[in-house]
């Protein structure tokens, strides 16, 4: 069996930590290469621009054109700055380290920073931020409540951190506009800033739809329960690239659904290749982990739907807990190569096959 992996960059990026990036951090160089190494694996460097579901052929610019038996689709997905007028001229994103970078550099001169939407990533970056700059204002706007995924006393926690970071919070506001110095609210007034930081909303690549494959409203590839292209059954796809449904609901795209559900997919062709009879896919989420700066973090453990549960962590306990969770993707990887027995990240269990119940 031969294996190919394409990616546009020989650096794997660690999207977990890309807050830290843009706070001034320098994190761990990881060589795509050198972590393949001894492994047998092809690594292709370029963009895919194109896939021939029917001939079996993916398109690489600058290499050309790669047959397939078993095609794993991994796309992932990055912040949508369409919606907003100014967000794609104005606004920075973290979807790129190399622009975080740039945007670490511009925070150290100035001192006002914008932080437009109150989901985990806007509060990981707005308290990392904070935190390595307390010379700058941070402002984090919020359309909702913040951590409104997390039960009361975590939210609590979340709240008495961005206090203590003095970060000034605009709640309940809708962005109308991003200018060069500025962003509006839809109440009319214009908060003055010298960087806006956009982490609100997310879009996936046009590939696959342009690919012929069939893809949900949002372009995400529809899949079955062993996460096949329902249209390409050639066609794998994880992640946040995937609309995957269990019997409580619909995954949303995150880390801990992406790995599990790559542990599957390779698990699930190389079980096919021996002639073995794969099982559906089974997931269910255990946690939200949330870093609050360097010296803090809260982690909310949750049902397998995703809504809060009984427990949760803070101080030390939680900020070891999350270093654990934002380190595991290399070290597992170097830990899986040398491992030749099927890893399974996640199996879910008996919450993910029958419907959540809730009270």
């Amino acid at each position: 069996m031969h294996i190919t992996l394409v990616n546009p960059s020989a650096r794997f990026t660690e999207r977990l930590r890309m807050h830290q990036i843009a706070a001034g951090q320098e994190l761990a160089h990881h060589d795509i290469p050198t972590i393949l190494d001894g492994t047998g694996i092809r690594f292709v460097q370029g963009f895919a621009t194109a896939i021939d579901p029917n001939a079996r052929r993916v398109y690489v610019d600058g290499f050309g054109d790669i047959t397939y038996d078993d095609l794993i689709y991994a796309l992932g997905s990055s912040t949508d700055t369409s919606v907003v007028p100014g967000v794609a001229d104005h606004a920075w994103t973290l979807n790129d380290p190399r622009r975080a970078h740039d945007f670490a550099r511009r925070v150290a001169a100035c001192r006002t920073v914008t932080v437009c939407g109150g989901g985990l990533t806007g509060i990981e970056a707005a308290t990392e931020i904070a935190e390595s700059h307390p010379e700058v204002r941070v402002t984090l706007v919020s359309s909702g409540e913040l951590g409104a995924m997390m039960g009361t006393k975590a939210r609590a926690y979340l709240n008495t951190v961005l206090d203590r970071l003095g970060i000034v919070r605009e709640i309940g506001q809708r962005v109308t506009e991003v200018t060069a110095d500025s962003v509006v609210l839809a109440d009319g007034r214009r908060i003055a800033t010298d960087l806006t930081l956009w982490t609100s909303g997310v879009r996936v690549s046009p590939l696959a739809a342009e690919s012929g494959i069939e893809t949900d409203e949002r372009g995400l590839i529809v899949v079955g329960p062993t996460l096949k292209s329902v249209s390409h059954p050639t066609i794998r796809a994880i992640g946040d690239a995937a609309a995957i449904r269990q019997p409580w609901g619909r995954i949303h795209g995150t880390c801990q659904s992406g790995l599990p559900s790559a542990t599957y997919a390779a698990d699930a062709i190389a079980a096919e290749l021996r002639g073995k009879t794969v099982r559906p896919f089974r997931f269910g989420y255990i946690h939200q982990p949330v870093s609050l700066g360097r010296r803090a973090a809260v982690i909310q453990f949750t049902r397998a739907d995703d809504t809060p549960g009984r427990f949760y962590l803070t101080g030390w306990a939680a900020r070891t807990y999350k270093e654990m969770v934002s380190s595991t993707p290399v070290p597992a990887i170097k830990v899986t190569k040398r491992m030749p027995v099927d890893v399974q990240l996640s199996k879910g269990g008996a919450a993910t096959r029958d419907l959540v119940r809730h009270g």
